[in-house]
């Protein structure tokens, strides 16, 4: 597949043309920001742990009936996928209660939630993302009563999906961020799963410990970004490739000599 202009720069991925009218090349970079760019740094190997488990998990969401964007991975910063129209609302899904909105509405850290909660936020850096309700999407035309009912159904079943995955590796899906596009070719037009799910927009404790192994380790100054993404990759069993990522080393126990009496 060959790769043409650049049609988008983001915060932490580029689109680029390809010869087919229809897809487009996503480039993952190390660039990480938090705070609506405010705070920001490049983190050698993060995209590349991005692709990697974003394409897993956009794959096994597939495998279940989940339509998305994605066509394959190309490389090791690069995927292929369908190039779709975003619609410019980002959708949090929320199990345990942590960042803005225990801010928000002085929730307790760490309060599982009885059942998952969707918020809609603008997306507009400018503005930094406001919540918006559902009055407001069907007022400005951003999506129709429809189109919002069955994103909102994904959503769930989107959900369902990934805290068991986690689960079953020692990780809580505490909670995350999706978008959704549209797209049109032959004449049809349907809406699909697009952007990236990785740590950069999950937020993923360890079951155990409650460690942080997302991007609040970067936002909340935690350290060690990338070994936090590597043990995901890991844990995902998804970490064989050769790359300037080195994998987690763990010390080997120190061996107990036990005395006679």
């Amino acid at each position: 597949m060959k790769k043409g202009k650049k049609l988008y720069e983001g915060k932490a991925k580029i689109i680029y043309a390809s010869n087919d009218k229809n897809l487009v090349i996503q480039h993952f970079k190390d660039d990480a920001t938090a705070f609506n760019n405010q705070k920001k740094d490049i983190i050698e190997g993060k995209g590349i742990l991005n692709n990697r488990i974003s394409e897993h998990i956009l794959t096994q969401l597939s495998n279940v009936g989940i339509k998305n964007h994605l066509v394959k991975r190309l490389n090791m910063r690069e995927q292929l996928v369908k190039l779709v129209e975003i619609i410019p609302i980002e959708f949090v899904v929320r199990n345990i209660a942590t960042g803005s909105l225990t801010k928000r509405l002085g929730i307790e850290d760490g309060t599982v939630l009885e059942y998952p909660l969707i918020e809609y936020c603008l997306k507009n850096d400018e503005l930094g993302d406001p919540l918006v309700s559902k009055e407001h999407i069907y007022a400005f035309n951003w999506m129709s009563v429809m189109e919002l009912d069955w994103i909102d159904e994904q959503i769930r079943r989107i959900n369902d999906f990934l805290q068991g995955m986690f689960r079953g590796v020692g990780i809580k899906l505490v909670d995350f961020k999706v978008e959704f596009g549209r797209f049109e070719a032959d004449g049809k037009r349907e809406i699909m799963l697009a952007d990236e799910i990785s740590p950069d927009t999950c937020r993923l404790w360890d079951m155990r410990t409650d460690k942080k192994l997302d991007k609040d380790r970067f936002r909340n100054n935690l350290g060690n970004l990338v070994e936090a993404y590597q043990e995901v990759a890991i844990r995902l069993d998804i970490l064989h490739e050769q790359s300037n990522i080195r994998p987690l080393t763990y010390p080997k126990p120190k061996a107990v000599k036990i005395k006679k009496k």
